[in-house]
């Protein structure tokens, strides 16, 4: 007895159940063939595939965008935020108080700079008249070599050139040395050949006057 088709319906059967029915009866197509047709089709399954990967792509760029946009936040966090910006408002405000206060005494700063400070005397603790007389003395002491100490501070830069030149001036009188051995000894054997000459010369006259 054949089984009980799958296509046929529970009511009425349609006229595709009846002729796929009759198929199966007559043995043209199986069971097996009409189940896997009713199988989904694979390109539809890549294509599921396909889209979720699009949507978790999708989904990887929106979070490193949100990553990067918090770390530019953590970035600028110590300039837009508000206790640093509060900070800076008070400074600027400080700044412009005391801008404000130098131009209302304008005119008599003006007159206080014109004015000489010298024979003024400064009030000093007891404390620190000690200190005050050793400070002057390394005072006077630093600006009697002031200028000393101002080539010197001018001549670091041509340091390296100077001694560029020494070392070519030593070398200069290495070769000089050398040259001064060679001319003394030159001399010592020139005295020595006239030293001879001279005691050769009686010992010839002497004997031109034998002959």
């Amino acid at each position: 007895m054949a089984a009980a088709s799958p296509w046929k319906s529970a009511s009425e059967p349609s006229a595709a159940g009846v002729f796929l029915n009759h198929l199966v009866t007559s043995g043209i197509v199986t069971e097996e063939m009409l189940n896997i047709s009713k199988k989904t089709d694979p390109c539809f399954v890549n294509f599921s595939r396909l889209q979720k990967i699009t949507n978790l792509q999708a989904e990887i760029y929106q979070k490193n965008l949100e990553i990067e946009l918090l770390e530019l936040e953590k970035d600028t966090a110590d300039i837009v935020h508000p206790s640093f910006l509060a900070e800076k408002c008070h400074s600027l405000q400080s700044m412009n108080n005391h801008l404000e206060a130098v131009l209302k005494e304008k005119r008599s700063l003006r007159q206080r700079l014109l004015k000489p400070m010298c024979q003024e005397n400064l009030p000093i603790e007891a404390v620190y008249h000690r200190s005050m007389v050793h400070l002057m003395e390394l005072a006077v002491t630093f600006i009697e070599k002031l200028e000393t100490h101002i080539e010197t501070i001018r001549n670091i830069p041509r340091v390296d050139a100077n001694l560029k030149k020494m070392s070519q001036a030593l070398a200069k009188m290495d070769i000089l040395v050398t040259e001064t051995e060679q001319l003394a000894e030159n001399i010592l054997k020139w005295r020595e050949q006239q030293r001879e000459i001279s005691l050769s010369i009686p010992r010839i006259l002497a004997e031109e006057n034998h002959l």
